[in-house]
């Protein structure tokens, strides 16, 4: 799987972003079969998760508690598509976003980063006045 996320840019204190991230998947192989997720890495920090769904886009979502009620993850199986709605943005919400998959994943390690092996090369997100 090839991933190319977009969307990022500089935003003020309060202002929203979408992120997409466009999967390119193997014949034979759906999108839908595979978790999504997004995680960030601020300067100087470990890359920490950030949201992730489930293959059924209405069936199960999971958030960082630092983005719950301000990001929303949803994704768009006929598109090969997975997005993240960020509102009510903050300057600690500065950070590179990068967009995962994983085949494999379930329930109980949605949140961790070991558990997606396809990474996209990530946008930039910068939340200043």
């Amino acid at each position: 799987v090839q991933l190319q996320a977009s969307g990022g840019g500089l935003v003020q204190p309060g202002g929203s972003l979408r992120l997409s991230c466009v999967a390119s998947v193997a014949s034979g192989r759906a999108f839908s079969t595979y978790v999504m997720a997004w995680f960030r890495q601020a300067p100087g920090k470990e890359r920490e998760f950030v949201a992730s769904i489930s293959r059924r886009a209405s069936s199960y979502t999971y958030y960082n508690d630092s983005v719950k009620g301000r990001f929303t993850i949803s994704r768009d199986n006929a598109k090969d598509t997975v997005y993240l709605q960020m509102n009510s943005l903050k300057p600690e919400d500065t950070a590179v976003y990068s967009c995962a998959a994983g085949a494999s994943v379930i329930v109980s390690s949605m949140n961790r980063e070991d558990a997606y092996p396809y990474w996209g090369q990530g946008t930039q997100v910068t939340v200043s006045s």
